[in-house]
């Protein structure tokens, strides 16, 4: 554990956690080529499903002036709520450090003080059949008024991203610049929360890095022109370079997200798993390697993008 735990603050400086609507293994059908993907069907699919059940278990939680949630107790209260509503899916808790999933559940920490940052993403895929989805939009809308009203979020500090025609376009370019901005203003001290509700995919791993053959992906309202966000492109642009000191959060609504941020310890909530644990078989050779020549440009004075343009360029070369 301990020498898991030294090499998890090399590779993530911050403290990341993720909470997932699946596992991996609970997808739709696997996509290999690009030119080639299409939008699932979102019949029978949990779309919204873990933003909504989260919410009402978190709002309970918030009213009730009585004994707090754990960690555990939210995962297992969602997955009661999914059930009832038909829902097979298992919710997973991820993250860069090995935590007590017994601890209350919060997203703001009572020791940070900073600023509160948030980057918040639903895409409907408006007119894209048969791929199109309703609940995104809402999913959002209900998340941010939950952060503002119960954890303090400030408007002037949250960035929206929604294919509604009103807020900025989630787009491939606009997602990951969204991400880069909050990584690149946040301090020691500071709390970030990224929330996204959309679609998920998988692509053919073009790296060697996923034991199962496949990336993980996000899948932006351009995809069809720019491309999915694969898993690599959010550990390089959000996960990596988030500085050490910044307590973060993510949500991520969508198949496909098990493992979405290539986080190393994982809890998950299907009533046999009691304890958060190292992910089984989890390499942390390519994320060293990454870490290492990251800190090699950053030294040698590069600007944040170059260095993670470097620190990519060197682990592909590898």
């Amino acid at each position: 554990m301990g020498d898991a735990l030294e090499q998890a603050k090399k590779t993530i400086p911050a403290e990341i956690h993720m909470i997932s609507g699946c596992r991996d293994e609970q997808t739709s059908a696997d996509v290999s080529n690009v030119a080639s993907f299409s939008l699932p069907d979102p019949a029978g699919r949990a779309g919204g499903a873990l933003t909504s059940c989260l919410l009402n278990v978190t709002y309970k939680d918030h009213e009730n002036t009585g004994k707090d949630l754990s960690f555990q107790d939210t995962l297992l209260k969602v997955r009661e709520q999914l059930k009832m509503k038909g829902y097979s899916q298992i919710p997973e808790l991820s993250s860069s450090r090995p935590m007590d999933i017994h601890t209350k559940f919060d997203l703001v920490p009572d020791n940070m003080t900073g600023t509160r940052r948030a980057v918040m993403i639903g895409i409907n895929y408006v007119g894209d059949n048969p791929g199109e989805l309703r609940g995104c939009h809402n999913d959002v809308l209900n998340m941010k008024s939950y952060i503002k009203g119960v954890h303090g979020f400030q408007e002037e500090n949250i960035t929206v991203l929604m294919d509604d025609g009103k807020h900025l376009s989630p787009t491939r370019a606009n997602i990951l610049a969204a991400y880069r901005k909050i990584v690149s203003e946040s301090q020691s001290g500071d709390v970030v929360f990224c929330h996204y509700s959309g679609h998920g995919g998988k692509l053919r791993d073009d790296n060697g890095d996923e034991k199962d053959g496949f990336d993980e992906t996000l899948v932006p309202v351009d995809y069809k022109t720019a491309g999915q966000i694969r898993d690599d492109d959010l550990y390089d642009v959000l996960v990596a370079p988030m500085k050490a000191g910044v307590f973060a959060t993510f949500i991520m609504d969508c198949c496909h997200s098990g493992t979405v941020l290539d986080l190393p310890y994982a809890f998950f909530a299907d009533g046999e798993h009691s304890e958060m644990q190292l992910q089984e078989g989890f390499d942390f050779s390519p994320l060293l390697s990454f870490a290492a020549a990251y800190m090699a440009s950053q030294q040698a004075g590069d600007d944040p993008v170059n260095s993670l343009l470097r620190a990519c360029g060197a682990c592909i070369l590898q």
